[in-house]
């Protein structure tokens, strides 16, 4: 099979999304690891836009955590990620753009509103597997950097409380399938969940994400009394990315 290349940032939940979605389809692929800022040069050369995550497959270019679902499918069908049914895959992608469109921007706004103050936190998950002198850079620019992500994506404290309120509400709605013994698009695990699960990960931290994330106790204490609060629930998506994950 001609090779599969993921460029990523190991701490996007949005790359996650699609790196789970190669394993889960046991598709062999190898990942460029991108710096923050810096990675725009490299994917320019790509594609007109700069986000990540971006996939090559020989000439193939594709951009976005649900298109290269969409590509991923189609190049290996089985096991499949969209249901059967046309109503349920219908609701499996309804769900997903629902879910790219609302919880992913919530979760990052909400969890760098506390942590681009944190920088002993933040830098080594944005530098993870980056070489020691990229992770140096990133460390002295890191001040400027962190000004401009706040303005870029509107990280402020109106903004982190209306993505809080969102990760509450879809966190709750989510859970309330889950505790059915449900998954959100019919009886099996989706697109949907995947994007559900991915998407709140770096709020429950899973040990097979990828990143070392240090001990709660070392999160700002607003964030930590949070987590705390919604331990339970986070904990009924981290069963579910337990099991449809890491088997």
């Amino acid at each position: 099979m001609t090779k599969l290349t993921l460029y990523q940032f190991p701490i996007s939940h949005f790359c996650e999304k699609v790196r789970w979605t190669l394993d889960f389809k046991d598709l062999p692929y190898q990942t460029r690891k991108l710096m923050p800022g810096f990675h725009i040069r490299v994917i320019r050369k790509l594609s007109s836009s700069s986000s990540v995550p971006l996939l090559t497959h020989g000439d193939q270019v594709v951009q976005g955590s649900a298109a290269i679902t969409d590509y991923l499918e189609a190049l290996q069908p089985q096991p499949a990620l969209t249901p059967v049914t046309p109503e349920q895959a219908q609701s499996a992608i309804a769900w997903e753009q629902r879910l790219d469109a609302e919880l992913g921007p919530a979760t990052r706004v909400f969890a760098y509103h506390y942590l681009l103050d944190r920088p002993d936190i933040l830098v080594p998950w944005l530098t993870t597997g980056l070489p020691f002198y990229s992770r140096w850079l990133f460390r002295a620019l890191f001040p400027k950097i962190a000004k401009v992500m706040r303005k870029k994506i509107r990280i402020n404290a109106a903004n982190a409380d209306k993505s809080r309120l969102i990760i509450e509400e879809l966190l709750q709605e989510i859970c309330s399938v889950y505790r059915c013994g449900n998954y959100l698009a019919g009886d099996t695990f989706s697109r949907a969940d995947l994007a559900a699960c991915a998407l709140l990960a770096p709020l429950f931290m899973p040990a097979g994400y990828g990143i070392e994330w240090g001990p709660l106790s070392d999160f700002p204490a607003e964030m930590q009394a949070w987590l705390q609060t919604h331990q339970h629930e986070l904990d009924e998506v981290a069963a579910i990315y337990q099991k449809h994950r890491l088997n």
